[in-house]
């Protein structure tokens, strides 16, 4: 069994920052990507953002580019994500998931290409 276990959120001003870290815990596993998604109530779960860890290669969706940074320690299954400049409509609930194979693309962006979710974190960004 794998557990994923997200903290860090929280309320905030616009224009703050937060820091969300995520734990993989439990029997150890290949992970072949990282990464943060989340769910606005209403809204489907979308991609946030992805690093692939055979290259170090990170992915964003276009909405937090330059403002968002996601990093992480393969070795010890460990990814960050820091929220920097953030608005209302980033207020959501954050996932992080873990991908033991292949991405279908190589964004890592889509959400059945990861076997692996935590929790959940809230973050509310109030105006």
């Amino acid at each position: 069994q794998v557990q994923l276990v997200e903290s860090g959120g929280g309320l905030v001003q616009a224009g703050d920052s937060l820091r969300l870290s995520c734990a993989a815990s439990g029997r150890t596993f290949r992970s072949y990507a990282m990464g943060w998604f989340r769910q606005a109530p209403g809204k489907e779960r979308e991609f946030v953002a992805t690093m692939r860890w055979n290259t170090g290669s990170t992915y964003y969706t276009n909405s937090v580019k330059g403002r968002f940074a996601i990093a992480g320690d393969n070795a010890k299954k460990t990814v960050t994500l820091q929220m920097n400049i953030l608005k209302p409509e980033d207020s959501a609930v954050y996932y992080c998931a873990a991908a033991e194979s292949t991405c279908i693309n190589y964004e890592c962006n889509v959400a059945s290409d990861y076997d692996y979710w935590g929790q959940g974190t809230q973050v509310t960004v109030s105006s």
